[in-house]
This record gives structure tokens, sequence and C-alpha cells, in this order.
């Protein structure tokens, strides 16, 4: 079964919203208002909602020795496409998270980086050395 998610979150400016996830990260537009935009992230629907300021006061956590953001999402890319998404938004004024290598020689060895969003969103891209050790344990 191939599916695709929905997820809904709050921004505090959709204008900006759009234009990072459009122009930085090269995702393609959908439906939109003055209060809302829906973004197509590689297939799935996030739907960015206008709200006041929120703090999701996320702690972080430790894996394989790295801080990571508790409070994340992301997408998940064969190597090239990560390899371009990475190379493209390294050379933008934004702030990336390094490249990673998470489980080398492993079950589930994958690569990683993050970056943030208008809204303090940790975005998260990786891509797995054997895609079907996505869920391996």
């Amino acid at each position: 079964m191939e599916t695709s998610f929905h997820m809904s979150l709050p921004c505090l400016s959709v204008k900006e919203t759009k234009n990072f996830y459009i122009n930085n990260i090269r995702a393609s537009l959908g439906r939109t208002s003055a209060n809302w935009v829906d973004i197509n992230l590689f297939g799935h629907q996030i739907t960015f909602i206008k709200a006041e300021k929120f703090n999701f006061n996320n702690p972080n956590y430790v894996f394989e020795g790295k801080i990571l953001p508790s409070f994340h999402f992301g997408v998940i890319v064969n190597s090239t496409d990560w390899e371009t998404i990475y190379n493209n938004l390294s050379k933008q004024d934004l702030e990336v998270v390094a490249k990673t290598t998470f489980l080398q020689d492993k079950a589930g060895e994958h690569l990683s980086f993050f970056i943030k969003d208008p809204n303090d969103y940790m975005l998260e891209f990786k891509s797995f050395k054997d895609p079907k050790d996505m869920f391996a344990s």
C-alpha cells in the first residue's frame, strides 16, 4: 500500500512559510488562502495555519552522541535526491545542521541533516543506505 501523510501545523507567517518551502526547500504549492497554505513536500501534504506565537518547549535527546531535536518532522528520499537537496540548501544563507551518518554499518544506516524553517520547526532529511532498513530493528 502506498500512502501519503497529512500534517497540520501552526505558523507565524503564511507568507514567510510559503516562501521558505517553495523557494528554499523547492517543495510545491497547494491550495492557499490568507490564513493557511498547503505545501506538497515530496507527495505529502503539510498545512500551515496562521496562529499566534507558540512554544513547544521542546527538549532535545542524544542519539549516537549527537544532540537532536525531539520535536521535528521530515522526509525520506533516495541518496541522489538527498545529496542534491543537501548541496542546494548548504549554498543558501540558512541554518543547515551538517550531514551525519547514523547507525553506520548497522541495520538502519542513514544519512541525515536538519534545517530550521521560519516557524522554528526542525525539518529532517534522511536517506537510508538500504531503503528496506527503514523500520529495521
